[in-house]
């Protein structure tokens, strides 16, 4: 593979969803050998995901792109041969992972306490909706629900009206980068004091940690922050405004006076911008929406990317709202290899996202697509366990392994 900073440690991937395999993805990018284990009587649900719409197990375009890099095994684990296939490949391996409810890695004896048993210093992390322990511990959550009891939907609408909420798996995804974060930090104390431990990353708790804001609020002044839709409390400019064409949009942010002064040349000093109302920030803060109804008069007449080039020029901080077109046509991501093609023995081409984390001497690579369904069984149970092909002929037929 080459020089690869996490070559040479094998993860057992349980993960599910999003949160686990995203985070198994950012190692398996960095040169880890990521072993996806999935069960042929619970696919991973990511396969069938609404862009797939010949519901293909093998054409999902988001289980491609945050299961690009590792291997994948097919298996029954509630059969005992399967169970054990699985603590022998464990027994080989480096760390563990699994998004499941609490509990269910328990009824399959492969809970922490077991795995020690298997390699005592074996590292394991899970990625519980909002924590193994507590009164709240048994509940089901998804991404879109972690968000609401965490708090953030909240906060998520049109200044001063009804909560709208993201309905997005923020939780998933934030709570992968902990998890990434904190493997590696297990992996070096490992390296250093010979000892594995267990990790756990509640996914709702990685939510709280990214809204300091409503809390201290709360805490100090006792009121209850709620929607604000794009508002800034620090910045009197701070929001979206329509440009020229289809629902397109431009994000303009002014915080500092020089800021202000730059934007007013920018847009060729109006007779609006004397106007008492404007005269400071906290005046321009507390005259927002006629400030943002005269800029968005202004916005409307050019393009998202005129009127980065005209307001960039003077050190505003402009961009236009990209869509998907945007992001495969923008020079700038195309230089940066932002989205790269990757061939798929199933789909022919993959387009998915390049390797973040840019190491000058060690940088990460995209060397294989996702797996398909059982692709790697042979390697896995033939030359990493040793079993021999009779055997695993034998396993195949009596649907032990897929």
């Amino acid at each position: 593979m080459g020089n690869l900073p996490l070559e040479g440690y094998r993860v057992i991937d349980f993960g599910w969803a999003a949160a686990a395999p995203r985070a198994t993805c950012l190692l398996a990018d960095m040169g880890a050998e990521v072993i996806k284990v999935e069960t042929h009587r619970r696919l991973d649900p990511v396969r069938f995901g609404p862009d797939n719409t010949e519901r293909d197990p093998e054409k999902d375009p988001l289980f491609h792109s945050i299961n690009r890099n590792k291997l994948g095994i097919l298996l029954d684990l509630k059969k005992p041969e399967g169970n054990e296939l699985i603590k022998d490949l464990i027994g080989i391996s480096d760390v563990v992972v699994e998004n499941f409810s609490p509990g269910v890695m328990k009824r399959f004896s492969l809970d922490y306490d077991e795995l020690k048993k298997v390699k005592s210093d074996i590292i394991m992390i899970s990625f519980p909706g909002v924590g193994s322990e507590g009164p709240l511990s048994d509940v089901v959550t998804y991404g879109p629900s972690l968000a609401a009891l965490a708090g953030l939907d909240n906060l998520i609408g049109y200044e001063g009206e009804r909560v709208l909420g993201m309905q997005q798996a923020y939780a998933d995804i934030n709570s992968s980068l902990f998890g990434a974060f904190a493997v590696q930090i297990a992996l070096f104390h490992r390296e250093k004091y010979g000892k594995g431990q267990r990790i756990e990353v509640a996914q709702m708790e990685t939510l709280l940690s990214t809204m300091p804001e409503p809390i201290l609020e709360f805490s100090f002044n006792k009121r209850i922050l709620s929607t604000l839709g794009n508002v800034s409390n620090i910045m009197p400019v701070h929001n979206n405004f329509p440009c020229k064409g289809e629902d397109k949009w431009v994000s303009i942010a002014l915080l500092t006076d020089e800021e202000w002064d730059g934007f007013c040349r920018a847009i060729g000093n109006p007779s609006w911008i004397q106007k008492e109302v404007f005269a400071d920030n906290y005046k321009r803060s507390l005259n927002r929406i006629e400030l943002d109804k005269l800029i968005g008069e202004w916005t409307r007449e050019k393009t998202p990317y005129e009127v980065m080039e005209i307001l960039q020029k003077e050190g505003v901080a402009a961009a236009p709202c990209a869509d998907t077109e945007d992001r495969f046509s923008d020079p700038h991501f195309s230089e940066r290899q932002n989205i790269v093609n990757i061939e798929h023995p199933v789909t022919g081409v993959d387009f998915v996202p390049n390797v973040v984390c840019n190491l000058s001497e060690t940088p990460g690579e995209i060397r294989r697509p996702a797996p398909m369904l059982g692709e790697h069984n042979e390697y896995v149970f033939g030359e990493l366990l040793g079993l021999s092909k009779e055997k695993i002929d034998r396993y195949v037929k009596e649907k032990i392994l897929y």
